[in-house]
């Protein structure tokens, strides 16, 4: 499994990826993210689903995009290509990853801004090639282990958030992941993009950059649950 996150802000973009790689009893790291820029053409792309396939469509679409910029003017023309490479892999090897008991399931989330676009955009990609935009009203989308990082994003994170305050939020949704999951780990990779810069942010964080922050949170969690009012629990505890 993995955790990617994407969240689309009136300040811009924020992206999360881990990097722990599960196959079997065997745990490796490896970059779940893919950036391409250049003169007013900033795009990201995150996968979720099986590393061959990612690896063969992301190929295909590298060589659709890299020296031929000027037929993506808009990022939803980029999100359609890496769809129809998405289907050309299933084309070749749907069929045999299934005989072997694997199932086809690559998710993507694709965002950025290319020069005719108004602002950033934030895609959502399914196996099957078709798409959907995230938009102002559900600013972020997870895919890989979605379940556990989504509750403090939906009570945290709107479309005006800042920048610095939605990071936060992102970071402990991927902090909640963690704890609850062991196939989704650090190193994790943070992108941000501010709009109409053309230029994507990266930075790698280690478990160690951020132990403290992760023990803060777990200590305001456990102080917070300790000042809910409990008279409300009497009439139930009364029956025992």
């Amino acid at each position: 499994m993995t955790f990617c996150l994407g969240i689309k802000l009136r300040s811009g973009l924020i992206a999360i990826a881990d990097t722990r790689i599960t196959s079997g009893t065997e745990t490796t790291m490896a970059k779940k993210v893919y950036i391409h820029q250049g003169k007013q053409h900033s795009l990201f792309i995150m996968t979720s689903g099986l590393r061959s396939v990612r690896d063969k469509a992301l190929t295909y679409f590298r060589e659709v995009a890299e020296g031929n910029e000027e037929q993506f003017d808009r990022i939803y023309k980029a999100v359609n290509a890496f769809g129809l490479q998405l289907r050309r892999v299933a084309e070749e090897d749907k069929v045999a990853l299934e005989k072997a008991g694997l199932h086809f399931n690559l998710y993507t989330i694709v965002g950025g801004q290319l020069k005719n676009d108004e602002e950033p955009k934030l895609f959502l990609l399914y196996p099957e090639g078709n798409w959907i935009e995230i938009t102002q009203s559900t600013p972020f989308v997870i895919i890989g282990n979605s379940g556990f990082g989504k509750p403090i994003l939906n009570r945290t994170v709107t479309y005006d958030s800042e920048m610095r305050q939605a990071l936060k939020a992102a970071f402990l949704s991927f902090d909640s992941t963690r704890v609850s999951a062991n196939d989704v780990d650090f190193p994790i990779d943070v992108l941000l993009y501010k709009p109409d810069s053309f230029n994507i942010a990266e930075h790698r964080y280690e478990k160690e950059d951020l132990r403290d922050i992760s023990s803060q949170w777990e200590e305001e969690l456990k102080a917070a649950l300790n000042k809910i009012p409990e008279g409300w629990m009497d009439p139930a505890l009364k029956k025992i």
